[in-house]
This record gives C-alpha cells, sequence and structure tokens, in this order.
C-alpha cells in the first residue's frame, strides 16, 4: 500500500467525488470526504455506503466524511475538488484558508462557468491567486463513477503545467485498475470535458428520437470537430482531443446510460421538456450549462458550432428536437476538414 497514513481531501461527495476517494483509499491513504449535511455523513461514516450518489457500493473504512470545512482540508498537501461546475468558485473561497505554498489543488468538474465562461482552473486561480497556476490540475477522461468505484478498468489523465507536479498526483491515483496518463494541456484537457457533455445530450436526443447508429456515430464526429474548433480558438492543443480527455471522454459519455447527459437527452428525445427532465434526474446534468456558455461563448468567439446552437435552441426556445436534426442536415454543404494540427495558438 503506497498511500501509508497520508491523508488526502476529496471536497464533494458525490458520485464522482466518492468514486475518486475509494481509489485512493484503495491505494491506502486516508481519505477525509467533505460531505454538505449531516445525514450524509452519517450514512457514510456509520454505513459505509453513498446510498443517494453511489448506492450498491461499499466503502472502505479509510474514508471519512465531515461537513467541515477544517477536519477536511487543514494540514493536507493534495486537495482533489469533485463539485459541480455552478458550485466550483463558491468551494475555492472556502478552501482558500487552508491552502498553502505547497498545496496540490486537483479538480475532477468538466463544466464552463455561466457568464463568465471561465474554465474551473481559472476560477480558482481568481479566487486563490496564491496558488501559481502549475499548482492547479484538472483529472478527466472516460470514467463513469459506477464503473471506478467497482474496479472495472479505468484509464485516465491528469493535465498540469508542470510535469513533476502533474507526476505526484499520477502517483496517488494510478494502480492496476486505475491507470493515470498525465498531459501538460489544461485548456484542451478542460474544454474537451466540459464540451462532450453538449454532445452526449445530443447523443440521447438522438436515440430517443431513434434515429439509429449511423446519425449517433455522425454526432459524435462532427460533435467533436466543434469542441477541437472552439478549443484551438480558446488555445489548446488539437492533439489533446484525439486523446483519452476527448475522444476518449466523448465516446464513453455518448454510448452508456451511464451517463446523466446522456439520459437527460433520451428522455428529451422522448418528448419531455428541460423542467420535466431535470427535475426527473434529480442530479446536476452538467451539459445543460455548458450548452448555454459554450452557445454564447461560440459567438463572442464567432467560432461555428452547429450542433451546440440546435441543442441550445431545443433546450432554452422549446425548438422541436426533429427540426433541430433536419436543420442540421438541410445546411449548405461544406468540405470536412477544415485546419493543419501546427496551426494553433
Amino acid at each position: 500500500m503506497k498511500g501509508q497514513e497520508q491523508s488526502i481531501a476529496v471536497v464533494g461527495a458525490g458520485s464522482w467525488g466518492t468514486a475518486l476517494s475509494i481509489v485512493l483509499a484503495n491505494n491506502g491513504y486516508h481519505v477525509d470526504l467533505y460531505a454538505r449535511d449531516e445525514e450524509q455523513k452519517r450514512v457514510i461514516n456509520e454505513k459505509k455506503i453513498n446510498k443517494r450518489y453511489l448506492s450498491g457500493v461499499e466503502l472502505p473504512d479509510n474514508i471519512v466524511a465531515h461537513t467541515s470545512y477544517k477536519d477536511v482540508l487543514e494540514g493536507k498537501k493534495f486537495i482533489i475538488l469533485v463539485v459541480p461546475s455552478h458550485a466550483m468558485r463558491e468551494t475555492a473561497r472556502n478552501i482558500k484558508p487552508f491552502v498553502t505554498e505547497n498545496t496540490i489543488v486537483t479538480h475532477a468538474t468538466k463544466g464552463i462557468e455561466l457568464n463568465t465562461y471561465k474554465r474551473m482552473s481559472e476560477v480558482i486561480h481568481e479566487e486563490i491567486p496564491a496558488l501559481f497556476p502549475e499548482r492547479i490540475l484538472v483529472l478527466s477522461g472516460p470514467s463513469h463513477a459506477e464503473e471506478v468505484s467497482r474496479k472495472m478498468p479505468t484509464t485516465v489523465v491528469i493535465s498540469g503545467k508542470e510535469t513533476s507536479i502533474a507526476e505526484e498526483v499520477q502517483d496517488i491515483f494510478i494502480n492496476n485498475d486505475f491507470r493515470v496518463y498525465t498531459n501538460s494541456d489544461v485548456v484542451g484537457t478542460e474544454v474537451a470535458g466540459s464540451l462532450k457533455n453538449i454532445i452526449a445530450l445530443g447523443a440521447g436526443l438522438s436515440d430517443g428520437l431513434e434515429f439509429g447508429d449511423n446519425a449517433k456515430a455522425a454526432l459524435i464526429t462532427r460533435g467533436l470537430t466543434e469542441i477541437s474548433r472552439l478549443g484551438i480558438e480558446m488555445g489548446a492543443n488539437p492533439l489533446t482531443f484525439l486523446g483519452l480527455a476527448g475522444v476518449g471522454d466523448l465516446v464513453v459519455t455518448c454510448t452508456s446510460q451511464h451517463s446523466r447527459n446522456w439520459r437527460a437527452g433520451y428522455m428529451l428525445g422522448k418528448g419531455k421538456n428541460l423542467e420535466m427532465v431535470l427535475e426527473e434526474m434529480g442530479m446536476v446534468v452538467e451539459g445543460v450549462k455548458t450548452t448555454k456558455a459554450a452557445y454564447h461563448l461560440s459567438q463572442q468567439l464567432n467560432v461555428k458550432m452547429p450542433i451546440t446552437n440546435e441543442l441550445f435552441k431545443v433546450l432554452f426556445e422549446n425548438k422541436n428536437p426533429k427540426s433541430a436534426v433536419n436543420d442540421l442536415m438541410g445546411r449548405v454543404k461544406t468540405h470536412e476538414t477544415e485546419w493543419v494540427f501546427n496551426d494553433y495558438r
């Protein structure tokens, strides 16, 4: 066991935060997990389950839940943030008093902040300016919490500006069930992880409308084009979109019923409106807010994103999903390849 009495802080006791806590605990680390309410804390600590977010999975004894930031964060070198994108700014403010020059903050959130259009690492740095950017990392890739928590083979990427720091985070997570690569493209990794949720909504919508495999394959492929367009405009390396954070996460999110975004899209395709879908889901569907953020960001940066545009109209302007698909298919003909790989900022 490589943990040997070292404690790690995980903020966010949802399905993904719990799954990552299990990985760390199985590696021998003591995990202090921040939960939002006393009842969730009690159930995790006494029954060793997280019934609401990850039912049927027994939690290791070395995961201990708290409702106090001080109990979770004080003295920790590694802090893992696993909260919804809309909660990241407030969370960063809350952890700020416990961050030192030696702290390494890794987030595993796939979303863009609404209204500011900031990536999560930018939000964290804005709220904790004393934390150098190279000490803010992102974990992303094809990784459903349900499978990770059951030790099913999973591969992800840790992205950080300084390789040696990224390798430190790689070391605390990696094991025979959870393989971890590193890269240095934080922008691309965050953009890919966020925007794939939009395409997953579209994939679920397509399946709900029973459009078949051809349509979904085209949606995934052209969706990757849109993700890459916006990412490159924001300064990402195009190659990142061909890796785990890009193609890998996109495929798993668009083809699996584990995906909240796919399920939300599927229900929309079956005729439910957005309000009904979100109420029935009872969990955060990042793709909804990300669609709005990406739509406005693409307008601001003058980036063509036709799939995102049509999904925005379906979600927020009550456009009929079949009409949206017809409009996508009826656009002016164009060439498929749009850039060369050495032409990025």
